[in-house]
């Protein structure tokens, strides 16, 4: 497994700024924070001029680049989200699933639109990932097997995020057992209690919660599990968190993370 992390933990900073971070935290690679309002990284309006910059600073550091978070499934927004990962070299795009929760007619909705992409990212060879989102038409696990389903191009895969699964109410080491079949990417953090939002963004970092992380790294690695596990840390920049903060719950995470991968004997 490959550890990473979200630029967005360092929202409020500049690109070259999470990359250094993340590298003196000691992690192996970054997801590219395409999110508009929580970052100004890949900013897909500019991607040919930023182009070259990330592939600078990726091998500057040392970073190698995982994925892309890009929520939106406008099509024409998630070609250029192709185009610029094709360019950079990103293999993995990670949008929301949408809809709402309990609405079959928002649920039939969302899978047609997560087929469709997925066969625009065959087109362009990378790989689209979609997580179970609270709230959202995909939200746990009976749903996301059923959209394992109903989606069947090589080019989808299941981001699988323990936060959102166990705001849903679920047992993430379980659910993770569930769908392991098709995922690509993974998406970690911690929370407390079982509430809509993922609370303050010190307490999502690994081990502040009641999440068995532990067991979730174990499970992954008892399937062979070999992708990204990017640490996705939302909320820094709204709250005005210091770089000294973010560098905080980036170093803690990535420590923790190591110690359940060398407890599991994956490092």
């Amino acid at each position: 497994m490959k550890l990473g992390a979200n630029s967005v933990l360092f929202g409020a900073f500049e690109l070259e700024t999470a990359f250094k971070s993340l590298a003196l935290a000691g992690y192996d690679g970054i997801e590219l924070s395409a999110i508009d309002g929580m970052s100004e990284h890949l900013v897909l309006e500019r991607w040919q001029e930023l182009a070259p910059q990330i592939k600078r600073l990726a091998q500057t550091y040392g970073l190698a680049l995982l994925a892309m978070e890009q929520p939106s499934q406008d099509p024409a927004r998630m070609e250029t989200a192709f185009q610029a990962a094709v360019e950079i070299g990103i293999p993995v795009i990670n949008c929301g699933p949408g809809g709402k929760a309990g609405d079959e007619a928002s649920f039939q909705q969302s899978v047609d639109s997560i087929g469709r992409l997925a066969l625009m990212a065959e087109q362009y060879g990378v790989t689209l990932c979609v997580k179970a989102h609270v709230g959202a038409a995909i939200w746990n696990t009976p749903t996301t097997l059923r959209l394992m389903e109903a989606v069947s191009s090589p080019a989808f895969g299941i981001d699988m995020d323990p936060s959102h699964i166990y705001r849903a109410g679920e047992n993430p080491v379980e659910a993770i057992a569930a769908v392991i079949s098709r995922v690509r990417h993974v998406h970690i953090r911690d929370c407390k209690g079982r509430q809509q939002g993922p609370g303050a963004p010190a307490d999502q970092a690994n081990g502040r919660g009641d999440i068995d992380l532990v067991g979730y790294l174990r499970t992954l690695h008892r399937h062979g599990y070999a992708g990204p596990v990017d640490l996705e840390i939302i909320g820094t920049k709204g709250q005005n968190y210091t770089l000294e903060q973010c560098l905080t719950i980036a170093a803690e995470s990535r420590g923790h993370m190591q110690a359940c991968l060398q407890a599991c004997g994956a490092r």
